[in-house]
């Protein structure tokens, strides 16, 4: 069984920083596109970032220069730093991923159970 856990959420002041995890575990052939997505009350969930097993990035207009997205395909883990952050970034951010559990399984989605951030004075 494959699980996201992410971590790193937490209260901070406007401006400040914060450094998301989610690493996934079990069996675990491959990892494609690795997402962080974002969900604050009464409002859409929303992509924040996506990063492919390449390398390759996108932002959300919102959070461009602000966040960054990396991952370590050794530690089957994305992260997501998260720089001047603002109140309107308050929202629980959840990571996504499609995963191959072995060479002959098909790709599954996964998602984490999200972690809290609250961006306030």
């Amino acid at each position: 069984q494959v699980q996201l856990v992410e971590s790193g959420g937490g209260l901070v002041q406007p401006g400040g920083s914060l450094r998301l995890s989610c690493a996934a575990s079990g069996r675990i052939f491959s990892i494609n596109a690795m997402t962080w997505y974002r969900q604050a009350p009464e409002k859409e969930r929303e992509l924040v970032a996506d990063i492919t097993s390449g390398g390759s990035t996108q932002y959300a207009e919102s959070v461009k220069g602000r966040f960054t997205i990396s991952r370590d395909n050794a530690k089957n883990t994305v992260y997501l730093q998260m720089n001047s952050l603002k109140p309107e970034d308050t929202a629980v951010y959840l990571c996504y991923a499609v995963i191959r559990s072995t060479a002959w399984d098909p790709r599954r989605v996964y998602w984490g159970q999200g972690t809290q951030v609250t961006v306030s004075s």
